[in-house]
């Protein structure tokens, strides 16, 4: 497997993944999850152009440097938040989600962010637990950061709050000067705001500095749209 930085090219692959990402949630009655739109490519862009977003390739594979999973993050209260990350269900269960999500963990050290953090769906099995699995702990009311709580209040005005979500969080240890830099959004303190349709949250993925948030609704921030473990 390859992690590398998404390119323009990508973008359109990427909006695919997001789309069969959210078939899953279907099976739960999550509608309005499963039909959200992607993440618009102007967004994904800035994400791109802003060095925050990255995808996961199989060279030896058929697919070559195809993307098969799409990460996307920003800047929070000192932690590096996951807007927004996505798995194609065709290479689910190959560890390609916790591969990106260790890719987040071994860049954020070195630029002084302490965590990884994420909102997601708390009874859907892909999505918290699945986090649990992997070192993130949800955080009570009263640890939520300024930044944390605007993601949730974005989050409950475009609909996502139908289905219980929570706050999680991996703290990381710190690594040398010489970690690859994440660059920082237009606003360090939050997230960029959310999409004017109620759209997807796994995909909230990505990124900032765009009108449209991926906290919008279309897997649920940060949760990992496909049916078993990334």
């Amino acid at each position: 497997m390859r992690i590398r930085s998404a390119r323009r090219s990508d973008l359109r692959l990427l909006q695919d993944i997001e789309r069969a990402a959210g078939e899953p949630f279907r099976t739960l009655g999550m509608t309005s999850v499963a039909d959200d739109d992607p993440p618009p490519l102007d967004l994904l862009e800035n994400y791109r152009r802003a060095g925050r977003c990255w995808v996961a390739t199989d060279p030896l594979s058929t697919t070559g440097d195809r993307p098969l999973a799409y990460v996307i993050a920003d800047p929070v209260d000192g932690a590096l938040h996951i807007e927004q990350i996505s798995v194609d269900p065709a290479a689910a269960r190959r560890g390609i989600g916790r591969a990106l999500i260790d890719h987040l963990a071994g860049l954020a050290p070195g630029q002084g962010l302490t965590a990884l953090t994420l909102t997601t769906f708390s009874d859907v099995p892909w999505n918290a637990p699945y986090y649990a699995r992997i070192g993130f702990r949800v955080l009570a009311e009263g640890e939520l950061t300024d930044g944390l709580r605007t993601i949730r209040g974005e989050e409950a005005q475009h609909g996502l709050d139908r289905w219980p979500r929570v706050c999680m969080r991996r703290d990381l240890l710190p690594t040398g000067p010489a970690a690859p830099s994440v660059p920082p959004p237009a606003s360090a303190s939050a997230a960029p705001p959310a999409p004017s349709s109620a759209s997807a949250a796994a995909s909230s993925s990505a990124s900032s500095s765009a009108s449209s948030s991926a906290s919008s609704a279309s897997a649920g921030a940060a949760a990992v749209a496909v049916s078993g473990a990334p």
